[in-house]
């Protein structure tokens, strides 16, 4: 595995509350532990972004979800197990993370993340990790890592080596927010 040492650094920098920059199953995003509010408000900071709007994490597995989310409802497993492309879901009742990451009503987005690097590296890290665009927030996301700003390149601790010179574009997740009673809405497809 070429990427063995960029995920200890990368866990070492948000073992320490450091920001990383990474590439996801979706666009390149900003990241930091998602259990760490100090952490949390240094990325609202570099994205110039207000805290009242969420923040999505990632995790490994849909294991993981439960301890992330109170009650989940029975139809998200459903949804992460179909899902063709990678699926973001707001659920209610966040538990056991930075409250300041939270959206007003107290739910969360989270993404069980298939792709290779991210999946690993939130394996190791063993803690759910925030993972939002690589922008300054109103500005467009960047589709590879050639397009990020050297503000945001700047303004984080540890830049992943892995899969910069990838130039493929990549695209945003679909987010759809799961009610109360098991009812769905559609986000962004």
């Amino acid at each position: 595995m070429e990427f063995t040492e960029d995920i200890k650094e990368a866990c070492r920098t948000m073992n320490e509350g450091g920001v990383i920059l990474y590439p996801t199953d979706t666009i390149w995003g900003i990241g930091c532990d998602a259990t760490n509010p100090e952490a949390v408000h240094k990325v609202y900071e570099i994205k110039k972004r207000i805290d009242s709007k969420a923040l999505i994490v990632l995790v490994d597995s849909s294991v993981k979800v439960d301890f992330y989310v109170s009650d989940v409802p029975q139809v998200a497993w459903d949804l992460i197990e179909l899902a063709d492309k990678p699926l973001t879901i707001i659920y209610d009742g966040a538990r056991n993370m930075a409250t300041n990451l939270l959206a007003e009503d107290g739910s969360v987005g989270i993404r069980v993340t298939n792709e290779q690097f991210s999946r690993q590296l939130c394996q190791r890290f063993r803690k759910a990790i925030v993972s939002t665009s690589a922008n300054i927030s109103g500005q467009p996301s960047p589709a590879n890592f050639s397009e990020i700003s050297e503000e945001i390149k700047s303004a984080v601790d540890y830049i992943v080596k892995f899969k910069q010179d990838d130039l493929s574009p990549a695209k945003p997740s679909s987010i759809i927010k799961l009610g109360k009673g098991g009812v769905i809405k559609v986000i962004r497809e």
